[in-house]
């Protein structure tokens, strides 16, 4: 019988209702937080789908699709936060800044976080060799810094694609938290040979509108069911222990006329709780942690 190698030392296991409770800064024991992904692709190269026929070189239905993200979408979701006065996580591919800089002038007038999150959409960190890896961090850090005028803290890999040495390399180039890794609703210290890096929650495979709608095929309606239903249900658990609730957006789904007036509808749920609530970044979310007293948070 084949015996199989269960051993994995990147995070110790700890059962969410043996760990110590703390609050949130402003006393509260829900954070939320909204990711808004902005992205730029290769025209010619395969964006994903474009939810009609399999796609094909040029892939010109999912550039063009994609590319509505950018010129309508973005536009009415930013009305959208301003009317809710929602702070946001954009987790931008640098290249946006070549291609589109207007759109995220808004979000740096706002201060809201910005989130590195690859050159383009287009390549996938898994598919490179560690320099080349090690040179893209940078590069996306350095151009952060350029326009931003912060260094990115935190990070998102296109396709929430890692090679063997994302997290090593992410510490390596100044980054000192991920979303890779959805694990767990509150985040956790991940073991690195470099020392140990914050993996914020992220809606990986959930709250994330591509997978919902696109791969596992949720309507409109089965989408803010579920975000809503999720708040609730996290705002309840959260008397027992810390939760982090988070949200991830792309531009070209949710700036769609029909799915926009079913977040306002989700939004305007949210907002009804906010003095329940801590409306924040994934930054401010990894401060605190490693601002807690030591041993609040176990490391590996």
């Amino acid at each position: 019988m084949a015996k199989f190698d269960t051993k994995f030392d990147r995070y110790p296991f700890s059962p969410l209702p043996k760990r110590p409770v703390y609050d949130w800064p402003n006393g509260t024991r829900l954070a939320v937080y909204v990711a808004l992904n902005v992205e730029a692709f290769e025209f010619g190269r395969n964006p994903g789908a474009d939810f009609t026929s399999m796609p094909s070189a040029p892939f010109h239905r999912g550039y063009a699709y994609r590319d509505y993200g950018n010129r309508v979408g973005i536009w009415r979701l930013i009305e959208l936060f301003e009317t809710f006065k929602i702070p946001v996580a954009v987790l931008a591919n640098s290249a946006v800044f070549d291609v589109t800089p207007e759109v995220l002038e808004p979000f740096i007038k706002r201060g809201d976080e910005f989130v590195g999150h690859g050159r383009t959409n287009s390549e996938r960190q898994i598919d490179m060799e560690e320099d080349v890896e090690r040179a893209m961090l940078a590069e996306v850090r350095d151009r952060f810094v350029k326009e931003t005028g912060q260094q990115p803290r935190g990070w998102l890999g296109p396709f929430i694609s890692q090679s063997k040495k994302t997290p090593e390399l992410l510490l390596e180039t100044g980054y000192t938290y991920m979303m890779d890794w959805f694990f767990d609703e509150q985040p956790q210290w991940f073991r690195t040979d470099r020392g140990p890096i914050l993996a914020v929650p992220y809606p990986s495979m959930e709250l994330n509108d591509i997978p919902a709608i696109i791969n596992r095929g949720a309507s409109d309606d089965e989408f803010s069911k579920m975000l809503i239903d999720s708040f609730d249900e996290q705002l309840d658990q959260a008397q027992k222990h810390p939760l982090v609730c988070a949200i991830s957006l792309h531009t070209f789904l949710m700036g769609q006329p029909h799915r926009l007036r079913q977040l306002r509808r989700v939004l305007a749920h949210i907002c009804s709780q906010r003095d329940r609530i801590w409306f924040t970044h994934p930054g401010k979310i990894a401060a605190h942690i490693a601002g807690l007293p030591q041993g609040t948070v176990a490391k590996p």
